[in-house]
């Protein structure tokens, strides 16, 4: 059975600047033909969360408003704030604790959702994309943040309309526990070393690729193990570690390392899925004390396991 370590570093901060902060990244990764609008409608907007999960959030959300869009279009980022009382709750609100809310909502005007789908959307591996055009977690991502932060999330959509993602996390009090000023992760370890890390998801394989090649990492990035395998043929005794998704389309991550292993004689692996470790316990049979992290999970928590399993390694 894999061990997920820690994979969030919790605290009090205000919601609006790290918003801010991941907007310039998102413009890239949405397009010049769609306008992304920003309105911070609340201040002191302050969520208890791990402030590197706000990117993960926004970057799913949207990518995924991006593909509902052909052509020109729009995708809004709003914070507000909302109190939900026990009225609210007994007719039908998506929130069922009454409290005072810190809403964060993403609106695109693309194509919108089928009324049947909507009910399915936030399921692990469900997709109305087509097949290769997405694994169906983005929102299971997004959903599993929100639930840790002990919020609530809605869907609001109309076909040919568009739709609107509204995030409620808790509004908090605690002002002495603030971070105030920029949102600074802890230092984190630089290492050396070769890494073939695969994943099926573009945005999350090439956003692990930055993360890993900025603290001094050498990455050949794949999408999928067929393609792992070609690379780990052409590198051999150079790569050091296999990070992988766990379940992809063309086998899942343990049947990949043991293919890549015997080539590569110096590796390790180190598993990664968006679902809990009790689960993926079942498709790593017999891989026993293996290194897995759960997505979602924040840079530091990344970089740190991977240092960790990379000075085991025995000096050549």
């Amino acid at each position: 059975m894999p061990e997920a370590l820690p994979t969030v570093s919790v605290r009090i901060f205000d919601l609006n600047p790290p918003v801010e902060e991941s907007l310039p990244i998102l413009r890239r990764l949405i397009g010049e033909n769609i306008t992304l609008i920003w309105f911070p409608k609340v201040k002191d907007a302050l969520v208890k969360l791990d402030p590197s999960q706000i990117i993960q959030i926004l970057t799913n959300l949207c990518v995924n408003a991006r593909d509902a869009i052909s052509g020109n279009g729009t995708i809004t980022i709003e914070t507000n704030t909302i109190h939900v009382d026990q009225a609210n709750i007994n007719t039908g609100h998506t929130c069922t604790i009454p409290g005072d809310y810190i809403t964060l909502s993403i609106t695109d005007n693309g194509h919108g959702i089928d009324t049947q789908h909507l009910p399915h959307i936030i399921e692990p591996f469900f997709t109305t994309k087509e097949v290769g055009k997405g694994s169906g977690m983005g929102l299971a991502t997004v959903y599993g943040i929100v639930k840790q932060g002990n919020g609530f999330i809605d869907i609001e959509s109309e076909k040919g309309k568009g739709t609107t993602i509204i995030i409620y996390l808790p509004l908090q009090q605690e002002q002495s526990l603030l971070v105030n000023g920029p949102i600074e992760e802890p230092e984190l370890p630089h290492g050396k070393g070769m890494i073939l890390l695969v994943e099926d998801q573009p945005d999350i394989l090439q956003l692990c690729r930055k993360m890993l090649e900025h603290q001094g990492y050498t990455v050949l990035a794949a999408s999928g193990p067929l393609e792992a395998i070609t690379l780990a043929k052409e590198k051999r005794k150079n790569i050091d570690l296999l990070v992988t998704d766990v379940i992809m389309p063309e086998m899942n991550g343990s049947d990949l390392f043991k293919k890549i292993a015997p080539i590569c004689p110096k590796l390790h692996v180190l598993y990664m899925s968006g679902f809990p470790a009790e689960y993926i316990g079942k498709q790593l049979r017999g891989d026993e004390g293996v290194n897995f992290i759960e997505k979602p999970f924040s840079i530091t928590a990344l970089t740190k396991i991977v240092h960790d399993i990379l000075k085991k390694r025995p000096e050549k």
